[in-house]
């Protein structure tokens, strides 16, 4: 488990680089929607090839659920306080996930509530504030929608414990993102930017989200979820913003500050005290 947890949030910090990188060829919204339309796609086409069967239709719902709040909610809000907030406070106020995670899987799935757990999950989220440099300047409504989408992913991942656990990992991936795509595309379309600058850069920040920090990623996300605590498994994912920086330093030739390795020292330990709760 550790080595899928690894791969995870390799890829999933890579993409910092990556998006940043694309914004300069995408709007926002456009690039969430293809993104997620190149992930869906994939993942069909790999259904197909292994002719894997449909979920049961006692399912469905469930499945509609989870895509449409972990992927496509959680995206369209935090794309849209992007508007009035620095990445720095939307990122950190998205992370606060485990949170969330934590506190509904105590309700929902009887996962224990421990004070080292609770600890861990502070310590890894200050930590995150502090690696990202936060602001907190900016509009109030927009940090409550920003905390909103931590909830909606949240809500997302416990469906996913709960009621999807038996799923195939592969069947369960296609259809949340194809879902997704289609619930982003239609908000695009009706609300959206859907300027594009096509070059052999943007495509190759298309292949790389569609197919690694989409299809991949959020397969092994479902898998990770499916063999682990629904609370372990999510504050885990807070190693994701360390690897974005690292991955800016090395590729952006962005600046590494003492503060900033406090603050990954803080993630990382507030991680290994909830893995080992």
């Amino acid at each position: 488990m550790l080595r899928a947890l690894s791969i995870l949030c390799l890829i999933w910090g890579f993409n910092f680089v990556v998006m940043k990188t694309a914004s300069n060829f995408f709007s926002p919204e456009m690039f969430v929607t293809c993104r997620f339309s190149l992930g869906a796609a994939v993942l069909l086409l790999v259904a197909f090839i292994r002719k894997l069967p449909l979920p049961p239709k006692k399912l469905w719902g469930w499945i509609f659920l989870s895509g449409a709040f972990q992927i496509s909610f959680c995206s369209m809000l935090v794309q849209f306080c992007f508007q009035f907030l620095n990445a720095g406070l939307v990122s950190m106020l998205n992370y606060t996930m485990p949170v969330w995670v934590t506190i509904l899987a105590y309700f929902f799935l009887k996962e224990p509530l421990t004070a080292k757990k609770i600890f861990g999950i502070a310590l890894s989220i200050f930590g995150v504030s502090v690696l990202m440099n936060v602001d907190l300047s900016g509009r109030f409504f927009a940090m409550l929608l920003a905390l909103l989408a931590a909830v909606v992913w949240a809500v997302g991942n416990v469906i996913m414990k709960a009621k999807l656990s038996g799923c195939e990992p592969v069947a369960l991936t296609t259809w949340q993102m194809t879902i997704a795509a289609i619930l982003l595309a239609t908000y695009t379309l009706i609300f959206g930017n859907t300027q594009v600058n096509w070059t052999v850069t943007a495509v190759a920040c298309l292949l790389y989200n569609g197919i690694l920090a989409s299809a991949l990623a959020f397969f092994i996300w479902a898998y990770i979820l499916m063999h682990m605590d629904a609370s372990k498994a999510s504050i885990s994912v807070l190693a994701v913003p360390v690897v974005s920086v690292i991955s800016g330093v090395i590729c952006l030739g962005e600046p590494l500050t003492v503060t900033m390795i406090f603050g990954m020292a803080m993630v990382l330990s507030g991680i290994f005290l909830v893995q080992h709760s």
